[in-house]
């Protein structure tokens, strides 16, 4: 399998300070990953570089066998699918859903005088049936609840066959049932072999859905162990990781972490 990304001893540094320090990291053609830790660890920053709109400060980084800084990345963005609280924000509340989603396939976000074929609105309406969003297609953007506007910015993102899809905190903000809707749709997803590589970011174990295999903790702007989600993801490893003592759990297909009880 070829790598959609590798970044090499990449680092950004802001104001003198490293948000990642000398990050070597490589995602193959299929993979699904997870990047693990804390607040302020670096997560968002890689995924903005994996996004191509952040360039590292030092290091290389190839995105889709292209190097940033070599690239014309106005050619290469229509080949990332992303969805986040960012983009979240540039969405015009007025427009309906299927409306929010079909920009993307001009790469806008806000619709003018396009006028789109039947097989983009074929496909718009394919991706948000699969994320349970049918039932809301004529609801205005504005108008939705936490978790449906995560599930249309995922078909959003899906509009343009992207050859990588990357998630930056999905879950974040939604209540319990909320949650578990989406990991369970995420988890569809991430099992379709037909599915880009995928990379999402999240705060907790509990956000990972079955079919993810890799994750990459980082703490402080470094990697502290990146590999398989059953070697890596370990009491030790996450303990060291939050800096604190915490119990990793596998039950089934899920994840849990938990805290030492205080003695």
């Amino acid at each position: 399998m070829s790598d959609v990304l590798e970044l090499v001893d990449v680092s950004v540094v802001r104001d003198g300070r490293a948000l990642v320090d000398r990050v070597s990291w490589s995602v193959a053609e299929g993979e699904r990953w997870v990047i693990l830790g804390p607040n302020g660890a670096g997560k968002t920053t890689l995924l903005n570089i994996a996004s191509s709109y952040l360039f590292p400060t030092t290091g290389t980084a190839q995105i889709l066998g292209e190097k940033l800084g070599g690239v014309d990345v106005f050619e290469l963005r229509p080949r990332i699918g992303m969805a986040g609280s960012a983009l979240a924000e540039r969405l015009p509340r007025s427009q309906t859903v299927l409306q929010t989603v079909l920009t993307a396939a001009y790469g806008m976000t806000a619709g003018w005088q396009e006028d789109y074929e039947e097989v983009d609105e074929a496909r718009a309406r394919a991706f948000l049936d699969r994320l349970g969003m049918s039932d809301h297609l004529d609801r205005r953007f504005g108008t939705l609840s936490e978790g449906e506007r995560k599930r249309t910015q995922i078909a959003r993102a899906l509009m343009t066959d992207p050859e990588l899809l990357l998630l930056d905190e999905p879950a974040a903000g939604l209540d319990l049932g909320g949650r578990e809707d989406l990991v369970r749709r995420l988890g569809r997803l991430a099992r379709d072999p037909y599915a880009p590589s995928m990379i999402m970011v999240t705060h907790h174990v509990e956000e990972i859905a079955p079919g993810f295999t890799h994750v990459l903790l980082i703490r402080r702007g470094k990697v502290l162990e990146a590999g398989p989600i059953p070697e890596v993801l370990t009491s030790a490893n996450l303990s060291r990781c939050f800096g604190l003592p915490l119990v990793v759990e596998n039950r089934g297909d899920r994840w849990t972490a938990q805290g030492l009880p205080l003695t």
